[in-house]
């Protein structure tokens, strides 16, 4: 089995999540920012974990992620986010597909996510099979992540290997 771990991330904290996920998971795992994802996926690839922010109620769009940089986020993959890069790939048999997604604890309550709108862009587009969402908090919009969410993201990652 080999797994890969795809991410999208301004201030750090959604590659702190990729990377603690990547952990819970275990044995040969690849991770990636979404700049340097493959595409097509390698062949050896049955497990694909996508995360990025929540913007706006979801996946980034051009203008939220050029709005992150001009708010101090790190530059450098303001055309393309887990949402164009979803849209590239083709159908994988056998792919078992999970997304979560870093959002402000502050609309914990609120609609609208980075790891739903992921998965359905991955059922939508037959990439996979979903087998998870979730979502992981941030005090403000620059971080730092809640504590215990590091904790979360790689016990989450060992029920993913499951």
């Amino acid at each position: 089995m080999s797994t890969l771990v795809v991410f999208e991330s301004y201030w750090g904290n959604t590659e702190t999540v990729a990377r603690a996920v990547a952990d819970g998971i275990g044995g040969p795992v690849e991770v990636v920012g979404v700049a340097d994802a493959p595409t097509p996926l390698p062949h050896d690839v049955d497990l694909l974990v996508v995360g990025g922010p929540t913007h706006a109620f979801g996946m980034t769009r051009a203008t939220t992620r050029r709005d992150a940089v001009k708010q101090g986020g790190r530059p450098g993959h303001e055309e393309t986010g887990i949402r164009e890069w979803l849209a590239e790939l083709a159908p994988v048999p056998g792919l078992d597909v999970a997304t979560f997604d870093t959002r402000a604890s502050s609309v914990r309550r609120l609609p609208g996510s980075a790891a739903r709108g992921a998965a359905r862009s991955v059922s939508h587009g037959h990439v996979g099979r979903v087998v998870g969402t979730e979502s992981f908090y941030v005090e403000d919009t620059p971080g730092p992540l809640l504590d215990g969410e590091v904790e979360r993201a790689r016990a989450w990652g060992g029920t993913l290997r499951a």
